[in-house]
């Protein structure tokens, strides 16, 4: 079997890649970066020279090959391997006609108990309305989205006691409204400073979050590891790392209890295992992050179908409702708060025919950052 194209396909903010081979197998996979998806897009156009007329099911020589082979690295060059990587797996499953799972060890597991994410930085008022509708569609876990950083023209939102009051309001109310047989994911994407997230970590604990995410700018790991020793809720992060390496840095520091590797950012299916390897070594879970398309779901569901220490996995906000059902032929089923392991070869899923078409391309990226009322830049 050879290769024979790489074909791109931009649908909403997701960048899909489809593999065709010369025995009519396709692989799809699918790039993170959503804030370059058109660098990404080039990135790829350059790494068809690596593979095209080769054998698809050397996947990590493929990998070896594409990351050695040139000086520079990134999340552009990453989140196009990802794609790659994740589509050749997908090629492999369906050549030996099993899911890639079974390509890596086999189940552990029958279900993937995950968390939603359907509605993001709110009022309190709005953010347990979110938690009761969850618990009543079945729902074990939950992502509070606080980042706390509406600005107002004195300030005083972002004043250091006013900030941790209103922070500790929206969790307090939260696990008040959903009783204890529910977890609560403290998502600060990256918003605090060490002070602010120390604070509100000690007043938070009686409340039991699952995890705090990104308290902090995670660029240190010595300043998440100093963070970690000084508080008792378990720090999540790494969504944004692209390398193995980052976080054997940030585990050896003690700056995780649970990390979160990015299918389609850190180096695909290949490099996401070893990331839960470097991890369980450690006596650390994994959280995969996963916001952005099927593609990236259905490979985080093989990924996490396999490794022994899954702690527990992202749902992106569209799998609530349904609404890109419509993207590929038949959606993962979702059964009282988890994913059921699909059965089916490679990933376990196929994009429709008329995904570009149904959802246009749509840029997702910023065009800036947030601004203090002083008008100094905030962390995203």
């Amino acid at each position: 079997m050879k290769i024979t194209d790489l074909r791109v396909i931009p649908a909403k903010h997701y960048l899909f890649i489809q593999i065709d081979t010369d025995e009519g197998i396709t692989g799809l996979g699918e790039a993170g970066n959503w804030g370059f998806l058109g660098a990404t897009a080039a990135a790829l156009e350059k790494l068809k020279e690596f593979i095209i007329g080769k054998d698809p099911s050397t996947i990590e020589y493929h990998y070896q090959n594409m990351y050695r082979a040139m000086y520079f690295r990134g999340s552009v060059i990453m989140s196009a391997l990802s794609a790659i990587d994740i589509a050749l797996w997908d090629i492999k499953g369906k050549l030996l006609g099993v899911p890639v799972y079974e390509l890596l060890g086999g189940k552990t597991r029958n279900k993937i108990r995950v968390y939603a994410s359907g509605f993001g930085s709110q009022t309190a008022d709005e953010m347990v309305k979110g938690c009761k509708t969850l618990k009543e569609k079945g729902f074990t876990a939950a992502k509070l989205f606080l980042t706390e950083q509406q600005t107002t023209p004195g300030g005083e939102r972002e004043f250091f006691s006013n900030k941790i009051e209103l922070l500790i309001e929206k969790v307090r109310r939260c696990r008040e409204a959903v009783g204890n047989d529910f977890d609560l994911i403290m998502e600060m994407h990256r918003s605090l400073t060490s002070p602010e997230a120390v604070a509100l970590c000690r007043e938070a604990e009686q409340y039991r979050p699952f995890n705090i995410e990104d308290p902090i700018i995670p660029d240190n790991p010595d300043a998440m590891g100093a963070l970690a020793h000084k508080i008792n809720i378990p720090i999540a992060t790494g969504e944004r790392f692209i390398c193995m390496h980052e976080f054997q840095t940030l585990l050896a520091r003690g700056g995780a209890f649970y990390v979160r590797p990015d299918v389609c950012a850190v180096g695909g299916i290949s490099q996401a295992k070893k990331v839960a390897a470097v991890a369980e070594a450690h006596g650390v879970q994994i959280i995969p992050h996963n916001p952005l398309g099927p593609v990236s779901t259905a490979a985080c569901v093989q990924l996490s179908a396999c490794i022994p220490n899954l702690g527990i996995m992202e749902l992106p906000d569209f799998c609530l409702d349904g609404r890109e059902d419509a993207m590929v032929k038949k959606p993962l089923e979702i059964k009282n708060g988890c994913i059921i392991v699909p059965n089916g070869p490679g990933i376990g899923i196929e994009l429709s025919d008329k995904a570009a078409d149904l959802f246009p391309a749509k840029d997702r990226a910023t065009k800036g950052a947030k601004i203090s009322f002083d008008g100094s830049v905030l962390d995203w």
